[in-house]
C-alpha cells in the first residue's frame, strides 16, 4: 500500500473514530452504573463498548472489506475473522491486514465520569502496524499515524520529549491483574518514586502511549494488557520518534501482553529497572 493511500485511509478511520466516540459521550450523558457488566475482577464492560465496537466493525468492514478483526470485546464472532486471536493467527500471510479495534479503552474511566477514555483502532499488514488512531473522546484529540509517515494530533505533528530519567515524567499503570502485578509494580514504584520527575497513572494504556508521543509523558510501562489496548498507540510513539518493546526489550512486541514506550533517552533505564522488578 502506498503512502499516500495509507494517509487516505488512516483520514477515514479517525472520521469512524471520531464517530464513535460522539456516540460514546452522548451515552455518557445518560450513563447509570446499574448498566455496568463485569467481566473480570475489577474490570468492566457496559452497552456502550458493545455499541461502539459494533459500530466501528460496521463501518471498516466499508472502508476495507478483506481486513480481519481482533476486538476486544468479540461482537465479531460471527465471523471467522473476528475471533479474538493473536495478530500472526489472524494474519500469517505478510499481505493480510487486521484490525485490532479496542471501542471503549479506559471504560473504569468512563463509568465514573473521569478522564482520559478513547478509542483505538490500529491496522496490521501481517506482522506490521501501519495504521494507528486513538479518540480521546473529552479532550476531542484524535491522534493518528501511518507506517513512514509521521504522527500527529487533530493534523500537528508530534515529538516525542527529551528528558533524562532524572526529570521524566514516567506512567506506571496498574492493571487488572493485581495479584500477579502488584509484585512488580510495588518494586517499580520503590526504584523510580522520588527519583523521577513524578509519576503518573491514567487508566488508559492508548492515551498513555499517546502522551508519551506528544511529550506530555516521557514513558510508559504496563503488563497483562490486551493487543487491543496497546497496537495503535505504539505506532504513533514509533512515528515521534519514540521507542516501543516489551518488557524483555524486544522491538517485535505484538504478540505479547506488555508494553514498555518512551522518548528513547529513558528506554534503557526503564528497561533495567522493569527487569529487575520481574
Amino acid at each position: 500500500m502506498k503512502q499516500m493511500e495509507l494517509q487516505q485511509l488512516t483520514l477515514s478511520v479517525c472520521r469512524v473514530a471520531r464517530e464513535a466516540g460522539a456516540y460514546i459521550k452522548k451515552e455518557r450523558a445518560s450513563f447509570s452504573l446499574d448498566k455496568v457488566e463485569r467481566k473480570h475482577a475489577h474490570d468492566y464492560v457496559s452497552y456502550v463498548d458493545k455499541g461502539s465496537e459494533q459500530m466501528i466493525v460496521k463501518a471498516l468492514r466499508k472502508i476495507l472489506p478483506e481486513a480481519g478483526f481482533i476486538t476486544e470485546e468479540g461482537t465479531t464472532k460471527d465471523d471467522v475473522r473476528g475471533q479474538k486471536k493473536n495478530v500472526s493467527d489472524v494474519s500469517p500471510q505478510p499481505s493480510d491486514f487486521t484490525w485490532v479495534v479496542d471501542p471503549l479503552d479506559g471504560t473504569t474511566n468512563f463509568i465514573h465520569g473521569f478522564a482520559p477514555y478513547a478509542v483505538s483502532i490500529a491496522l496490521c499488514k501481517g506482522r506490521e502496524i501501519v495504521i494507528g488512531v486513538v479518540y480521546e473522546i473529552v479532550s476531542d484529540e484524535c491522534f493518528y499515524a501511518w507506517q513512514n509517515g509521521g504522527a500527529f494530533v487533530n493534523e500537528e505533528p508530534l515529538h516525542v520529549g527529551t528528558s533524562a530519567i532524572n526529570d521524566a515524567l514516567l506512567c506506571l499503570q496498574l492493571p487488572y491483574n493485581s495479584d500477579a502485578y502488584k509484585p512488580i509494580i510495588t518494586r517499580l514504584l520503590n526504584r523510580f518514586y522520588g527519583n523521577v520527575g513524578s509519576i503518573r497513572m491514567l487508566g488508559s494504556a492508548a492515551i498513555a502511549l499517546c502522551y508519551v508521543a506528544a511529550g506530555r509523558l516521557d514513558a510508559y510501562a504496563e503488563r497483562y494488557i490486551g493487543q487491543w489496548d496497546y497496537m495503535a498507540g505504539a505506532l504513533i510513539v514509533k512515528e515521534a520518534g519514540g521507542r516501543v518493546t516489551n518488557y524483555a526489550g524486544d522491538d517485535y512486541f505484538m504478540e505479547g501482553d506488555s508494553i514498555v514506550a518512551t522518548n528513547s533517552v529513558v528506554h534503557q533505564d526503564l528497561l533495567e529497572a522493569v527487569r529487575q522488578a520481574e
